[in-house]
C-alpha cells in the first residue's frame, strides 16, 4: 500500500473520479460493511462560500458521501469552526458553505453540540482535553481537510484539521496554553494520535495561498490526496506548495517522533509528487531556527532572543479594517485594545497564536515579517 495516493483533478465536476482514482491504491472502500456509521470530520473554519476556497469543499464531501452510502454507510458530516458550537452558528456555516449537497447525496450534517473530556495519558503535552462529542457516534472517523496556507502552523492540512475536534469556544484557551509553536504542534500530533482517523483526504483542487487560512487567495492546485498516515499527506502537500517540512511545526514534530521520512521524496507515492510553482506561501515564522546556536545557558538565551527577533506577527491593515472587534473578542492573550476604531496590539503580552488573522472576516489582519527577519533573509 502506498504512503500516498494523488489524483489530478482540475474540476470539482470530476471529483468523484478523482476519489476512486486516490482511494484505490489505499484499499479502495472494501472496508466498508452496511450500517457502519461514518464521520466526516471536515474544514468548516469559517462562515465562507466553497469558492473562496475557506472550507473543504461541498462537492468533495457531496461524492465521498455518495460512494460511502452506495457501500451502505450512514454518513454524517460536521465540525466545529471557529467561534461558538451551537447550532445556530454552525447552521449559519452550513448554509454559507453549501453544505445542502451533503444533504441531497443522502448524508446528514451533524446537529449534536454537546461535548465530552477525553483522557489520554499517552499525550506528549495534550493529556486532557475536550472534544466534540458527535465523533463517538462514529464506528470509523474520515479526516477530509482542505490544502491551505496558516498563520501560525506555515500550512493547514490533514494534522491541523484535527483541531476541529475540540469545541470552538475553547479553541483560544488552547492556543493561549500551547502558545510556541512546537508546542502547539505536538498538541495537534497528540490530538492525531487520540483520534486516529481510519482515513484522510485532502481537498486540493483549489487551495489557498497567501494571507490563510481564512482570508486568503484561492489557488488552482488540481489533485486529490488520500493517506492513512496524516503527516505523509501533509508531506507531500507541503512539496506541492513548495514550504520546507521545517517550517511547518507539525511536519516537524511528526519527524520528530518518526512517524514520517525526512523528504516527501521518501514517501512512497502512488501518482505524480508534483509542485505548484509560485505558490504563495504566509510570511514565514522562524521558530523552529536557531533554538540554540550555541552550548549552554547562554546559548538558550541566545536562541530565544534570535526567534523573537525573527518571528512573524499579526498587524492590521487599517484601510481594510471594518472595526468589527472580533479580532479583540478572539485574542486569548487579551493583547488587543480598540482605539480609534482600530485595533492596537499589545507586542509584550502577543502570544503570536494568529487567531486575530484566522478569524479576521475581512482579512485585515495580515501576518508580517519583522524587519530584522528582512535584513536576515529568515
Amino acid at each position: 500500500m502506498a504512503d500516498v495516493a494523488i489524483a489530478r483533478c482540475a474540476a470539482y465536476a470530476d471529483v468523484e473520479e478523482a476519489l476512486l482514482q486516490a482511494l484505490e491504491p489505499m484499499g479502495g472502500l472494501e472496508w466498508v460493511r452496511p450500517g457502519l456509521k461514518v464521520a466526516l470530520k471536515a474544514n468548516l473554519i469559517a462562515v465562507a462560500a466553497p469558492e473562496r476556497a475557506v472550507v473543504t469543499h461541498p462537492l468533495l464531501l457531496a461524492a465521498l458521501s455518495r460512494l460511502l452510502i452506495a457501500r451502505g454507510a450512514e454518513v454524517r458530516v460536521g465540525d466545529s469552526p471557529g467561534g461558538l458550537y451551537t447550532a445556530a452558528f454552525v447552521n449559519h456555516i452550513y448554509a454559507a458553505a453549501g453544505m445542502e449537497a451533503v444533504e441531497a447525496a443522502g448524508a446528514a450534517l451533524n446537529r449534536d453540540f454537546s461535548q465530552r473530556e477525553a483522557v489520554f495519558p499517552e499525550g506528549k503535552t495534550l493529556r486532557t482535553f475536550q472534544y466534540t462529542a458527535w465523533l463517538d457516534w462514529a464506528d470509523v472517523i474520515v479526516n477530509v481537510c482542505k490544502l491551505k496556507t496558516h498563520g501560525m502552523m506555515g500550512m493547514t492540512c490533514a494534522a491541523k484539521n484535527l483541531f476541529g475536534v475540540v469545541p470552538g469556544t475553547l479553541k483560544p484557551e488552547y492556543h493561549f496554553r500551547h502558545s510556541d509553536p512546537r508546542d502547539f504542534a505536538e498538541m495537534i500530533l497528540d490530538l492525531d494520535d487520540y483520534v486516529r482517523p481510519a482515513l484522510h483526504i485532502c481537498d486540493a483542487v483549489v487551495g489557498m495561498e497567501g494571507n490563510g487560512p481564512s482570508s486568503g487567495t484561492p489557488r488552482a492546485i488540481g489533485a486529490v490526496l488520500a493517506a492513512r498516515n496524516p503527516h505523509a499527506l501533509d508531506l507531500a502537500c507541503a512539496h506541492i506548495i513548495g514550504i520546507r517540512p521545517e517550517d511547518v511545526p507539525t511536519l516537524a514534530a511528526a519527524q520528530g517522533r518518526g512517524y514520517i521520512p525526512a523528504r516527501a521524496e521518501d514517501l512512497e507515492v502512488a501518482g505524480e509528487l508534483f509542485t505548484v510553482p509560485g505558490f504563495q506561501l504566509v510570511a514565514r515564522r522562524s521558530s523552529l531556527d536557531f533554538a540554540k546556536p550555541f552550548p549552554g545557558p547562554l546559548g538558550t538565551l541566545a536562541g530565544k532572543a534570535v526567534r523573537r527577533a525573527m518571528r512573524a506577527r499579526p498587524e492590521v491593515a487599517a484601510r481594510e479594517c471594518v472595526g468589527c472587534e472580533k479580532c479583540a473578542r478572539v485574542c486569548p492573550a487579551h493583547a488587543i485594545a480598540m482605539r480609534g476604531g482600530l485595533p492596537r496590539i499589545d507586542r509584550r503580552a502577543c502570544i503570536g497564536c494568529f487567531c486575530c488573522q484566522e478569524f479576521c472576516p475581512k482579512g485585515a489582519m495580515k501576518v508580517r515579517r519583522t524587519v530584522v527577519a528582512r535584513i536576515l533573509g529568515g
